[in-house]
C-alpha cells in the first residue's frame, strides 16, 4: 500500500511559534505592575509639588529630575559597568547614537515639561481621560513612519476611541483650555518618544538595555531642559528649592526609577504594549483620585471613559488575535476582502486531488 502523501510533518524549530515561559509572563506582569505603581505615585507626587504654594516651576523640576537621573546612572555605571551591556554596542556608532538620542531627548523634555505644567490647570482624573488617546496617537505615528498599516477595522476602532475620549474630555466641569493644550502637546511628544525608543531599544543597530538607554537619554534631555529653565527662570526658584528640598530629592529619585522602568517596559512589551499598560495605570489613577482625593467625575466622563476603554481593549484584542472570529467578523462587516492564510514550508506546492 503506498504511503499517504498527506502525512503531517512537525513544524521546524525555525517556524515554530516561540513559547513564553511562566517565569517570563510573571516577570512581564511584575514589570508592568511596578511601572503602574511608580508612575501613579510620581503623578500624585508631582501634582502635590506643582502647587502655587510649593514648587510651581515645571521646567526647573524636570531639570532636577534629569540631573539626578544622569548622576545616578553615572554612579551606578562606575560601580557596576556590567549592568550596562548595551554600552558596548555603541562603540564606533556615536554618530548613530547622537542621531537618535537628540530627538528622543528633545521629545522627552517637551513631554515632561508640558505634562507637569498641565497639573497647574487640570485635575489628575481629567488628564488621565485625555491620555486614553495615546494608543491612537502612537498607532498613527507608527503608520506615518511605515511601522503599521491602517485598514477599515483599525480606522473604525480609532474613531470609536476618539469618540469616547471626546465625551470624557468635554464632560469636564472645570475645563481650562491652556491645561488641555499643555497635555495634548505632552501626549504627542510622549508617543513620539515611545515609537523612537522602541526602535532604539530593540533594533536600529543599537539594541540598548534600559540603563544604557537612560544613560544616553538623560543628558540630551537635560540640555534641552536647562535651556528652557534659563529662558523661564523665576527668582523665586532658589528659595522654593531650599524650602522643599526634602520633598524634591525623593521625587527626583522616584523619577529616575520611573525612567528605567519605562525603558524596560518598552523593551519587553513594545511601544503599543507600553501605552496599553498606561491605560491600566489611568484606570487605577482615576479610581484612586476619585476615592481618596475627592476629584469630581461626571456621569458623562465615566460613560466616555468606559466607551474609550472598551475601544482600547478591542484594539488590543485585534492586535493579539488577528485570526480570531471577532476580527474576521469585523472585517466582513466593514467589507474588507477575506485574508488568505499565509503559506509555510509545510504547505504543499500542488493541491491534492480528491
Amino acid at each position: 500500500m503506498p504511503a499517504d502523501d498527506r502525512t503531517v510533518t512537525q513544524p521546524s524549530a525555525e517556524n515554530a511559534t516561540p513559547r513564553v515561559s511562566t517565569w517570563g509572563v510573571v516577570k512581564i506582569a511584575m514589570l508592568c505592575c511596578s511601572y503602574i505603581a511608580v508612575s501613579s505615585g510620581l503623578i500624585r507626587f508631582n501634582k502635590y509639588l506643582m502647587s502655587e504654594k510649593r514648587f510651581p516651576f515645571s521646567m526647573a523640576l524636570t531639570s532636577i529630575h534629569m540631573t539626578v537621573s544622569f548622576c545616578l546612572c553615572l554612579i551606578f555605571y562606575l560601580l557596576r559597568p556590567s549592568a550596562f551591556p548595551g554600552m558596548a554596542n555603541t562603540r564606533g556608532k556615536r554618530a548613530l547614537v547622537l542621531r537618535w538620542f537628540v530627538p528622543i531627548g528633545a521629545m522627552f523634555a517637551i513631554a515632561l515639561f508640558t505634562s507637569n505644567q498641565a497639573y497647574l490647570y487640570c485635575s489628575v482624573t481629567f488628564l488621565q481621560f485625555m491620555k486614553e488617546g495615546n494608543v491612537i496617537i502612537t498607532f498613527l505615528l507608527s503608520c506615518a513612519v511605515g511601522l503599521q498599516a491602517l485598514n477599515r477595522v483599525r480606522a473604525a476602532v480609532v474613531l470609536w476611541i476618539i469618540t469616547g475620549s471626546t465625551m470624557a474630555v468635554s464632560g469636564e466641569i472645570h475645563f481650562v483650555l491652556i491645561g488641555f493644550v499643555f497635555q495634548l502637546v505632552s501626549q504627542l511628544a510622549e508617543c513620539s518618544r515611545a515609537v523612537m525608543g522602541e526602535f532604539v531599544l530593540s533594533g536600529g543597530g543599537l539594541k540598548l538595555d534600559p540603563l544604557s538607554y537612560t544613560m544616553f537619554v538623560a543628558p540630551t534631555c537635560l540640555v534641552v531642559l536647562m535651556i528652557g529653565t534659563a529662558i523661564t527662570w523665576d527668582p523665586r526658584i532658589p528659595a522654593a528649592l531650599h524650602a522643599w528640598q526634602w520633598y524634591i530629592l525623593p521625587n527626583a529619585v522616584l523619577a529616575f526609577v520611573l525612567n528605567v522602568l519605562v525603558a524596560a517596559t518598552i523593551k519587553e512589551v513594545s511601544a503599543v504594549g507600553f501605552i496599553l499598560t498606561g491605560v491600566c495605570k489611568d484606570i487605577f489613577l482615576v479610581l484612586f483620585s476619585w476615592a481618596f482625593f475627592a476629584e469630581k467625575v461626571t456621569v458623562q466622563q465615566l460613560f466616555g471613559f468606559a466607551v474609550t476603554l472598551a475601544g482600547v481593549f478591542l484594539w488590543s484584542y485585534l492586535k493579539v488575535a488577528p485570526e480570531s472570529g471577532v476580527t474576521r467578523f469585523a472585517e466582513r462587516l466593514l467589507g474588507m476582502p477575506a485574508m488568505q492564510p499565509q503559506p509555510t514550508e509545510n504547505t504543499p506546492l500542488v493541491k491534492e486531488k480528491v
